[in-house]
Parts: C-alpha cells; structure tokens; sequence
C-alpha cells in the first residue's frame, strides 16, 4: 500500500473525458466507430471484434445522451449548469473519430491510463479555463479524474494569491510540505507520491508583472500518510502529469520550448532526521527553548534535494497539518506570496540597523507563527515559524530571531538580527 492508502492495480483518481455538444452521429443506427478500443455503434450498442453484440448502454450513457433526442435537453442543462456557476463542463475532440481528451485537452487516453496504472476506464469532468475580470485574476480551471474503483486526481489551475498567502496555510501545508521534492532544472514546482505543482514559465506566459504571484498548475491524489516513505513511482507519474499540463498550456499560447521530463532528475525524498540538541531541523546552532523541550515534538522531515525553492521542516504532523513548521521559501516568486501577509499579521518584527532609508524587510510575531520578509541578493526571502495553536508562544518567540538570523547566514545574505516587540 503506498502513503496515501490506493489499493494495487490503480492509481489514484480518475475520470474518462465526455463528449462536447458538437460531436455528431455518422450514419446513426448502422455505422461504428472506434473509442478508447472498442467499436461503439451510433445507437449506443457496442460491438465486439468478432461481430458479437454486448450489452446495450442504458439511456443515461453519455453517448446516448449526447444523440439523438436527447441532445438538445442536455445541452440546455449543460448551459444553465454553468451559467449558475455549479455546472461541469465535459469535453472531448470534436468528430466521431477524434480521440477522448481529459484536462483541458491535455491529456490524451495513454495520459491518462499512465497516471491509473494502465487502467482505461477512468471518467473525467472539468471546469474550463476562464478569468475573473472583475478581480482582475490570473486564468483558472478544475479539473477531476474519477476511477470506478474510487480513486481521484484532481487538477487545478490558478494564481496565487499575494493577499492570502498563495491560498491560505492549507495550499502551503500540502503543496510546500518537506514531503514535497524540487521539480529542479530552473523551473519552480514541487512533487511527491500525492501532490505535484509546477508554474508556468514567466516568458510563456506565467505572470504579467513581477508584483502577481505564480501562475501555477497543482494535483492532488488522494489522502497523505505523513511518514517519510514516498513511493517514487506514484512522484514520476505525477512529475509527468503536471508537466503535461504546463507544456499544453505553453503550446495553446505559442511557446516552442516545451519542459522535459524531470523523473530522471528527481531527488531522493525527505527521510526522518535525527538531529542533535544544538541542530534543530539540521539549522547548526539552533536549539529548542529549555532543557528537554526537543523531546516534545517528533522527528522532523526536512525538504531533500538541492535548489529547492523552499527549505521546510515538518514535525508531528497530523492530518496533513505540522505542530511546529520552520520553512525558508528562498525563490522570490514563492515568497511574493507572503509578502501582503507581513503586512497585516501581529506585532511589528524589525531589522536592527534599519533607517528611515534603508530597511532590511519586515514582519510579524504572534502567538502561533513568526515571519518576517528580508531583502537578499537574489530578492526576497521569507524565514516563518509556525505552530499549530497559540499554545507555544514562546516557542516560536525563541525560535524566530535565531533561526532566520542562522538562515540568512547559509543564504548569504546575513547577518540579520531581528528587533521582537515586547
């Protein structure tokens, strides 16, 4: 069983990609096609390579309802579904001889079957892309795949938002956890055996301004054990999947310079480290308040690999949510992301040495999270410790000023020695 729980011989979620409204019968009652393997005739009945009649579909198939006399009443209720904002849309190539799709046409049927484990049989529906105009968002879309066996992947695409911290903790406990390997080659994503995110390049086209956050595809496949046992096949399959929908949604904008497969070059995944006393989340020097309070929380994970685009330390999660996180979101894309959230957090965390001229950053400190926000060489960079209720406030007071000051250090851009209110 691998850590989020898929039985063998299946993988994680699905969804077989539906017929749009344009797709048409070609000699309704007599002449067959083939989808997805099998000859399906016009009227809904399949048949067999040897001539042989299976079962006819029940009235409610989506082939027959996208036929026949029933058209025009599924249209209708396709229309007003989305037009109240709750409708799913379904799609496939147009022509009674054009190739299912799934995910905003980016995945094909091999796609698919390679994200289930070979099964074909897997059900998709999805929200087109579209913008809000009136926020002035990025484009975004949703996508679900749905085996019979009752697994799930769900895609998504959509900006993240500089004002609530990408989308709020839960996107950042999920997609930024130390379970979580660097896509690497230059490009800013992350995957492990659940989740998987990548941005859209800003030259093809990510963001429209250095003050937008990333443009970003994310996955996620089904329920996380958090233990630091990552089945590398699961990681590949969704390294490949999300890649696919980034190059898709580059090709549809004319970009010729398409992301290659970075399974090759996938780092190992997080192990539990056992620290010592004075190196906490491997941070040399730094050390839990009092004398015996390493023991309170368990063993961390510490995100693996080299050019990571944050270095996060997990401990005693639970349901997906750490007690105490440490993170360094070090590519300033990334950080952008709390940048209005050291505006508006708790008490105001300065730089010594800061002038009314010149200012290091700024930051925030109350009783479940301390950040603060520094201006490095290479941009901005976001030190944080969190914890998971406002029960360890001197917890993160003691940990905050030493740990982004030793950080800062490793970044090269030290020294850093932060002013806490009183």
């Amino acid at each position: 069983m691998s850590t989020h729980g898929k039985p063998e011989g299946d993988a994680v979620s699905g969804g077989e990609a539906a017929v749009s409204e344009d797709v048409t019968a070609v000699n309704e009652g007599v002449t067959a096609v083939s989808v997805g393997g099998a000859a399906v005739r016009a009227n809904g009945a399949a048949v067999s390579g040897d001539g042989a009649a299976a079962a006819p579909r029940p009235w409610w198939h989506w082939r027959r309802l996208t036929r026949g006399r029933w058209r025009p009443a599924l249209a209708a209720a396709v229309v007003g579904a989305l037009l109240g904002g709750t409708g799913v849309a379904w799609q496939a190539e147009a022509g009674p001889f054009g190739r299912e799709r799934a995910c905003w046409g980016a995945f094909d049927e091999d796609d698919v079957a390679d994200l289930f484990h070979g099964k074909r049989d897997i059900k998709s529906s999805e929200v087109g892309v579209s913008y809000d105009r009136i926020a002035s968002d990025g484009p975004s879309g949703a996508c679900e795949l749905l085996s019979p066996r009752g697994h799930r992947v769900r895609a998504r695409l959509h900006q993240l938002d500089v004002r609530f911290a990408g989308a709020g903790d839960k996107w950042a406990d999920e997609f930024l956890s130390a379970r979580m390997t660097p896509i690497g080659g230059g490009f800013l994503g992350m995957v492990s055996d659940t989740r998987a995110w990548l941005a859209v390049p800003e030259g093809c086209v990510g963001r429209n301004s250095d003050r937008e956050g990333p443009l970003v595809f994310d996955m996620e496949a089904g329920w996380t054990t958090y233990d630091d046992v990552v089945d590398t096949g699961e990681r590949a399959r969704l390294a490949r999947a999300v890649v696919t929908l980034v190059n898709d949604y580059m090709a549809g904008r004319g970009c010729d310079s398409p992301i290659p497969d970075p399974t090759a070059r996938l780092a190992a995944p997080a192990r539990f480290l056992d620290e010592k006393r004075d190196a906490i989340c491997g941070v040399q020097g730094l050390r839990l308040p009092g004398r015996d309070r390493e023991s309170r929380f368990e063993r961390p994970l510490v995100t693996g690999g080299t050019a990571a685009p944050v270095r996060t330390c997990d401990r005693d999660v639970l349901f997906g949510h750490p007690r105490l996180r440490l993170m360094t979101v070090e590519d300033p894309r990334l950080a952008l992301i709390y940048k209005g959230l050291s505006y508006d957090g708790g008490r105001r965390v300065t730089a010594a040495g800061d002038t009314g001229d010149q200012v290091r950053g700024r930051g925030f400190l109350r009783d479940d999270m301390g950040l603060f926000q520094a201006s490095c060489q290479t941009g901005e960079v976001t030190f944080l410790v969190r914890a998971a209720d406002g029960g360890r406030a001197a917890d993160v007071r003691r940990l905050l000023p030493r740990y982004a000051a030793l950080e800062a250090d490793r970044l090269g851009c030290g020294p850093l020695r932060l002013r806490l209110p009183s």
